[in-house]
């Protein structure tokens, strides 16, 4: 019998959504999409350069299982790059370290919603126009604890 997955931590989301190809023609072109847990790993190992074994301390998992997270996301941006295709930033089995929302209209992110702020370019201001981030079991690490 497998063991059971662990949720992946994920200290916070990225600024933005994803990335897009510029030179490429304007055709339909079918995203790529890399996990939350994906972009945590490339944040951690090859942006704040640390060793594998720190990185997987912070996102609660083994090394092993950050190799594969971080292999997925080399190929899944390698891909992106060769075949000229966009990447968006959604989805996957992770836990956010805090409660994080994103701006329906303006897509800017705030930590929980005690920080959430009038946007310039949004009209209405409130609560209702705000997008948790969370995983696909809809859980925040605050429950597990």
């Amino acid at each position: 019998m497998a063991r059971p997955k662990n949720q992946r931590l994920v200290g916070s989301p990225p600024k933005m959504q994803g990335f897009k190809p510029f030179g490429i023609p304007k055709t339909p072109i079918e995203p790529l999409t890399l996990l939350f847990e994906e972009y945590e790993s490339i944040k951690l190992l090859d942006y704040e350069n640390l060793t594998q074994e720190e990185a997987a301390q912070k996102m609660s998992v083994s090394r092993q299982t950050m190799t594969r997270i971080y292999e997925k996301a080399r190929k899944t941006i390698a891909r992106a790059f060769v075949e000229g295709k966009p990447i968006l930033i959604e989805g996957g089995d992770f836990q956010m370290q805090n409660d994080w929302y994103r701006c329906g209209k303006c897509h800017k992110l705030f930590q929980g919603l005690e920080s959430h702020e009038k946007c310039a370019l949004c009209p209405l201001y409130g609560n209702d126009e705000l997008v948790q981030i969370q995983s696909k079991s809809g859980k925040n690490i605050q429950s597990l604890i």
